[in-house]
């Protein structure tokens, strides 16, 4: 399934994905982007809460814990790794 574009929100823990879209507006938008997740930038799955939201995501050395509803807006194309 690699080179598959999908929505960070449905990665599997360990998948890195290439971001190839952002579909955030207003504040929201402008501090992902200053927080790294910019078009072309490599994010790695590190792990889901036990409730299964929200999600931790590596992005420049940084890691980000994303809730479902805006991890479902950002796009990726599927690079590598995964679980299963």
């Amino acid at each position: 399934m690699a080179g598959a574009v999908i929505p960070l929100s449905e990665a599997t823990n360990g998948s890195t994905l290439r971001i190839s879209g952002i579909e955030v507006q207003g504040v929201l938008r402008r501090r992902l982007l200053d927080l790294g997740f910019v078009v072309g930038n490599a994010v790695e799955v590190l792990r889901r809460s036990p409730l299964g939201d929200p999600t931790a995501y590596r992005i420049s050395n940084t890691t980000i814990a994303l809730r479902r509803e805006e991890s479902s807006l950002i796009y990726g194309e599927l690079i590598g790794g995964g679980e299963g």
